[in-house]
């Protein structure tokens, strides 16, 4: 059911502490965490402590919820004194999602020109 901890997801598996991440906020709504794989010298994930598919289903579900996942994506990139920053969802595999748990990642620390890739 949306919302509720799946079983098969690996955010919901950090979320419980049964997987350790590298933890750099939490809220009564998040976590922050440091990404195994950064794509930048300061890349976090911020996600939601419900389980939701995508951002646009956390949205439309708990539209209170993804403010706070924004929310803490720049508390984050205050707290890692980026000046410049990217805040990027991914939805859907076309475009790089990987981890079926909403999830907003916070990347900075170098230029980061667009078009991306």
């Amino acid at each position: 059911m949306p919302g509720e901890p799946q079983a098969d997801c690996l955010f919901c598996k950090i979320v419980e502490g049964q997987i350790p991440a590298t933890i750099v906020r939490e809220s009564d709504t998040t976590v922050a965490f440091r990404d195994i794989n950064p794509q930048a010298p300061t890349h976090v994930l911020v996600i939601p402590k419900v389980h939701y598919r995508d951002a646009a289903a956390l949205a439309a579900a708990e539209p209170t919820i993804a403010a706070d996942v924004l929310r803490e994506a720049q508390t984050v990139a205050d707290e890692e004194k980026l000046e410049s920053y990217r805040i990027v969802f991914n939805t859907g595999a076309g475009a790089g999602q990987t981890v079926w748990h909403a999830h907003a990642h916070v990347l900075g620390g170098r230029g980061l020109e667009w078009p991306p890739g």
